[in-house]
């Protein structure tokens, strides 16, 4: 079959690089969000008089944009298969860049009572609504571009953006951190939230110029772009798309490690936050190198092996990455940190773009991958409010404090890795031959 005229020379690259720099400017704000959720908002949108409520609240605003991702991945999925992948991720970026600055113009609860954390959440929604079309559209845009025996390397660009994002929000909030206290519950943790503006800039100037993708030029050619793309979705992909929400519980490890932990570092070891979002930022960088080479490895062994070694990994070292944090050791915190966050947990996330991607037909593949790993990411987010319940004295199922949330973690992780065990390898299978029953 030959190539249509969107096959050009450098374009996979091109796509590639679109896709890092679009994802690192979204998950900038979308993780901005986290740190200021775990040590600024229960100070400054929620009523202080109980400050473990309080807190209960805040980190759970860092779960409402994870239950409105699913609703997103609906719709933004439909008319990323019926219209392309390229507007998608155009307007996610807008959307994103647009709703964050406006979180850091919002007055307090001291300013305006109530209505301030409802104005919150309902931007964190919107942010929410925009990353559940990011990655789905930028991971097909890559792999779609991508040569056959590179997927996964071309997809992982997209993960090591989401890295590059997390680095610069965790950043950014050091020197907020350290300000004086009034200075930073009054105006200095608004300055990364208007930083955003940048964003909606950016969206423009880097992806309006990009090509769609050869293989959704092909539907559009041959004329089998589905009008209803979520019913050919359940149809015939229902299996696929239930296997990736289950599989993507493995982003658990992400949130737990960056929001919950951070918190309970601070607030109940009495840990320095400057140093704590170190260990984040360390982790993140070590991940920058990790997730292509784990993504070049499963281009020569396989998607599967590769995922596994996360999903198995990642909760061991998790309960040692808590322990460590029980401890009060900073060495041992910033080394089991960069090696649980950094290495180990990279082996899944750098290679889920492919893994999830591969499992679906062109005609299916964004709202596939939407809407699976949105599901999944969903139960992620919301995980850390369950994290915070556990510490509370009823604790979960009989475990509490750290402990709990250790278990807790794995269980979710164990689901994560029977999912990927049950599903087919599709490392070597052509790209025009993915999702389809006989290849």
């Amino acid at each position: 079959m030959t190539q249509p005229p969107a096959a050009r020379e450098g374009t996979p690259r091109k796509a590639a690089v679109a896709a890092w720099i679009g994802s690192a400017l979204e998950y900038y704000d979308f993780f901005i969000y986290g740190s200021a959720a775990a040590l600024i908002f229960s100070k400054v949108f929620f009523d202080e008089s109980d400050p473990a409520t309080a807190t209960l609240q805040s980190l759970a605003s860092f779960g409402v944009a994870y239950a409105a991702r699913p609703i997103g991945a609906f719709f933004l999925g439909h008319y990323g298969d019926r219209f392309g992948r390229k507007r998608i991720m155009v307007f996610t970026l807008i959307l994103m860049g647009v709703s964050t600055f406006l979180i850091g113009c919002l007055p307090t609860r001291d300013q305006i009572g109530g209505l301030a954390p409802a104005l919150l959440v309902l931007l964190r929604i919107l942010q929410g609504l925009s990353a559940a079309g990011e990655q789905a559209s930028a991971n097909s845009m890559t792999l779609e571009h991508a040569p056959q025996d590179r997927r996964g390397y071309y997809t992982s660009f997209t993960l090591n953006g989401t890295q590059f994002g997390q680095i610069l929000a965790t950043l950014v909030f050091i020197p907020v951190a350290a300000m004086p206290e009034e200075q930073l519950l009054t105006w200095g943790w608004r300055v990364p939230f208007w930083m955003s503006v940048i964003v909606a800039v950016a969206a423009w100037v880097i992806r309006r110029k990009l090509e769609e993708t050869p293989a959704f030029e092909r539907e559009v050619a041959a004329g089998t772009v589905p009008r209803m793309p979520l019913s050919v979705l359940f149809r015939d992909h229902w299996a696929s798309v239930l296997r990736v929400v289950c599989a993507a519980l493995i982003a658990t490890v992400s949130t737990i490690f960056t929001v919950w932990a951070l918190n309970y570092a601070t607030e109940h070891v009495g840990l320095d936050r400057a140093l704590m979002l170190w260990v984040s930022i360390v982790a993140n960088v070590v991940a920058l190198l990790a997730i292509p080479l784990w993504a070049m490895l499963s281009d020569r062994i396989g998607r599967k092996p590769v995922f596994l070694i996360g999903a198995v990994g990642s909760p061991i070292m998790m309960f040692a990455y808590l322990a460590a944090i029980n401890s009060g050791s900073y060495p041992m915190i910033f080394l089991v940190g960069v090696l649980t966050l950094g290495v180990v947990y990279s082996a899944s996330n750098g290679i889920w773009p492919a893994l999830y991607g591969e499992m679906f037909t062109t005609q299916v593949r964004l709202s596939g991958m939407a809407i699976g790993t949105q599901i999944g990411f969903a139960v992620a987010g919301f995980a850390v409010a369950s994290a915070a319940g556990i510490v509370s004295p009823e604790g979960w199922l009989g475990l509490q404090g750290w402990v709990g949330v250790g278990v807790f973690t794995a269980v979710l992780c164990a689901i994560s890795a029977v999912a990927v065990v049950t599903a087919r390898e599709t490392y070597r299978v052509p790209t025009e031959q993915l999702g389809l029953k006989s290849a």
